[in-house]
């Protein structure tokens, strides 16, 4: 009995021993062998803190430093359950969040709203008191005007607890989003970025390594509390701000350009629109636009995916009669073309093929000239394929870059096609028909007549800067790709083409003529081709123009492209579509420009006479009565607006010839909101001017003299609309001011609206009647489906072309 005591007691022992010397070991390696190790990372788990520091995305601005897009504060609406549940409140607070966000976002139904927060916020029966949710997307970053309502509608819930600034488990978390102030406005140019901060297109996605920065950090060790240790050693990185992107564009004909083409949208229904304007000497882009658009504030309200497509680059297309450019340059640099002689219009036979021109019956035998401002394809036939002959005509259509990209500095551009093998694939490539161009290749070869004969890289980037010193990143210069007409026959394709607008009986460009200015343009409408058929759809068009002023020297380019406007079937209203909206953005971009008119024009009263030539003289700080006495040698009348002791500034600029008798605008009163004058009376190109000097956007109904106004905004925003009548219509019905405006004389106003749209409408018909600018080459079968192929990663719109 003795022994086995003694041996269990050993055994109880030596296991005791043993554990004890195997806990001494642990406890050694731990400490000693490990313990360094381990301290540090616990010190990394548990004691250190590290911070991303987010950089300050890089701003995109115009030309002039408008700001387009910017880093701007948002607030994610976050809810806390158990609060809510704890007050009793759930309905009111679904309710009323419903509302507010469906307000703030008009895709959002307010209905389904309630539902998807009141799921969310009974996810669980029970919630602890930490527990937050958030509404996606609906209350992810929105912007300061929501979160505003939100804060009001959480003080209208805590003004019904006794206990003041009681919790009501609606929370506002700052963030930050990308924001872009003029909403639409150059949208598909500059794209946006999602709200995870990602860029989806547009300059955004292109230049985000520029933008986007790179982020800093803060390194710290902390209590268990998350307080910074008093001796820990920090470690910081600063975050590296994005850089900023100024472009070429000039935000103000961006919204002229939108303006005219969200009417002419309005008006005729196309599939889409697509407006460019370049400075054809430098080829930088003042203005890009598409319809329909899009705002990349609401991007997710946008529900096809076609409207955030840049046609512009993106789709190609058989340009028509446009492209005619490069037949006549071609000829005229190859000293074939003969304005007066003459030729048989109507039809001509290429091979076995006929070809005719859009009336097909032609005008008899007539001049290359008239030809040309009838848009004859038979004329383009005769100098393209006889008289250059098919290896010349080839040649310029490469020279002219036709068939290659641009290399624009926006992605997304397509090469367009150009094949031609046999005689008729020549004789219709005269003329448009059978090769695809995109929007910016013409836009390219029109510059390079309205510069002198050279073709220029087009671009949309101006340079790139640091934002903290203002340095400059990279610059982007202008560049001659090649010359591929000299300056003599550019000037002379540009006379011709002044032709083409300018005579108002024969020349199809008549309806983009600009008074007191020289134009110079060409109109085109192709028909389209639907895949898998022969031939080409019935009654439906693509139409375009595009043209420069001033002739003698050349400050703007348009080129407009209208896809499948709704005609009625009717070619001959092609010329209606674009060329109006060309009138309205280049008289508007001039003025804002300070290009004042140089050819004289009509008058309504009796004209004063000629002024002396000479220069604008510099009225700065001289007083009204100063500035009076300066100009009246001139034979100028000066006008002012606001009121002050001393001349601020002027229109036109100082220094700007003197080509005729002339107003002058001087304004007297500093500050954004200077009062705008009554503009009564005035003709457009006045009211305009005015418009321009004020830097206030102004939109324009109806044709003639101003006969009302209305201002909204204020500062850089405010719009002034402007209702126009014939001098005809004030004569008979004097303006009158807004407070004597009666029931009656409202009547009054429709009824006269009323007759004048009988008269257009019965003008348009006799115009239906007449040459129009367009026709069908060949006869297709009818289709009313548009088509639209991706091809090199664009959208491919095929058309027959037309005059």
């Amino acid at each position: 009995m003795t022994k086995k005591v003694k041996l269990r007691s050993l055994i109880i022992g030596g296991g005791f021993t043993l554990l004890f010397v195997v806990l001494i070991t642990r406890i050694y390696w731990v400490q000693v062998v490990d313990g360094a190790r381990l301290v540090t990372k616990v010190k990394e788990n548990q004691w250190s803190k590290e911070k991303v520091i987010q950089p300050v995305r890089g701003s995109i601005f115009d030309r002039y430093g408008k700001v387009l897009a910017e880093d701007s504060p948002a607030f994610t609406l976050g809810l806390v359950p158990k609060t809510i549940k704890d007050n009793n409140n759930q309905e009111e607070i679904v309710r009323g969040l419903a509302t507010i966000l469906a307000t703030s976002n008009g895709a959002v139904n307010a209905s389904a709203l309630e539902d998807k927060i009141r799921k969310r916020l009974e996810a669980k029966q029970e919630w602890d008191l930490n527990d937050q949710i958030e509404i996606r997307n609906e209350g992810w970053k929105i912007d300061t005007e929501t979160a505003d309502k939100i804060k009001q509608f959480i003080q209208q819930l805590q003004s019904k607890f006794p206990k003041e600034n009681t919790p009501v488990g609606i929370v506002l978390v700052p963030e930050i989003k990308r924001f872009y102030p003029a909403g639409q406005l150059a949208a598909h140019l500059i794209g946006y970025s999602n709200k995870e901060g990602s860029p989806v297109m547009g300059i955004e996605a292109q230049l985000d390594n520029y933008l986007k920065g790179v982020p800093g950090f803060l390194n710290y060790e902390k209590d268990r509390y998350g307080v910074e240790l008093t001796s820990s050693k920090s470690r910081y990185q600063p975050a590296v701000n994005g850089s900023n992107v100024q472009l070429t564009i000039d935000k103000n004909i961006q919204f002229y350009i939108e303006s005219a083409l969200q009417k002419t949208y309005d008006k005729w229904h196309p599939k889409s629109l697509t407006a460019i304007a370049v400075d054809p000497k430098t080829m930088e882009i003042l203005g890009i636009a598409n319809m329909p658009t899009f705002n990349p504030n609401k991007y997710g309200e946008t529900k096809n995916q076609s409207d955030f497509i840049n046609h512009a680059v993106a789709s190609q297309y058989e340009p028509g009669s446009t492209f005619k450019l490069v037949t006549l340059a071609a000829a005229i640099e190859e000293g074939v073309f003969f304005p007066e002689d003459k030729y048989q219009s109507g039809r001509i036979i290429v091979a076995d093929r006929e070809l005719h021109d859009h009336n097909r019956v032609g005008w008899g035998k007539i001049s290359y000239l008239e030809g040309l401002k009838r848009s004859s394809n038979v004329a383009f036939v005769k100098l393209g394929l006889e008289k250059l002959g098919p290896d010349k005509l080839r040649q310029y259509i490469d020279k002219f870059g036709f068939g290659a990209k641009t290399g624009i500095d926006i992605s997304g551009e397509v090469a367009g096609r150009v094949k031609m093998q046999y005689a008729p694939e020549y004789a219709t490539a005269t003329y448009g028909q059978g090769l695809t161009s995109t929007m910016i290749q013409q836009t390219a070869a029109y510059a390079a007549i309205a510069n002198g004969g050279k073709l220029m890289w087009p671009h949309v980037i101006k340079q790139i800067t640091n934002p903290d010193t203002g340095e400059v990143i990279e610059k982007y210069e202008p560049k001659v790709i090649r010359e591929v007409v000299s300056p003599a026959t550019a000037k002379q394709v540009g006379e011709y083409l002044e032709q083409v607008v300018s005579d108002q009986q024969i020349g199809t460009g008549r309806r983009a003529y600009i008074e007191g200015y020289r134009v110079a343009g060409k109109t085109g409408t192709a028909n389209f081709v639907l895949p898998g058929q022969v031939g080409y759809a019935e009654g439906r068009w693509m139409v375009s123009f595009i043209g420069y002023a001033p002739l003698d020297d050349p400050k703007i380019l348009v080129a407009i492209m209208a896809d499948d406007p709704d005609l009625g079937g009717n070619y001959h209203l092609g010329s209606d579509v674009t060329a109006p909206a060309f009138k309205e953005i280049v008289s508007q971009s001039l003025r804002s420009m300070g290009i004042a008119p140089s050819v004289a024009q009509e008058q309504t009263s009796q004209p004063t006479e000629k002024a002396p030539q000479g220069k604008m003289p510099d009225l700065t700080d001289q007083s009204l009565d100063e500035a009076k006495a300066a100009t009246n040698k001139f034979g100028i009348s000066v006008e002012p607006i606001g009121q002050g002791p001393k001349v601020i500034s002027q229109s036109p600029l100082p220094g700007t010839e003197i080509g005729g008798a002339q107003r002058m605008y001087v304004l007297m009163q500093e500050g954004e909101d200077v009062p705008v004058p009554s503009l009564s009376g005035k003709s457009l190109r006045d009211a305009l001017e005015v418009c321009s000097f004020l830097k206030v956007r102004c939109q324009s109904t109806g044709e003639g003299y101003v006969s009302d106004q209305a201002l909204e905004g204020s500062g850089e925003s405010r719009v002034l609309t402007l209702q126009l009548k014939s001098y005809k219509e004030l004569l008979e019905n004097p303006v009158a001011s807004k407070t004597d405006k009666s029931d009656k004389s409202d009547k009054t106003e429709k009824s006269d609206k009323s007759a004048k749209s009988d008269k257009t409408a019965k003008a348009d018909s006799s115009s239906a009647k007449t040459t129009g600018d367009s026709g069908k080459s060949t006869a297709g079968k009818k289709n009313t489906d548009s088509v639209k192929q991706t091809t090199d990663g664009g959208s491919k719109k095929t058309a027959s072309a037309q005059p």
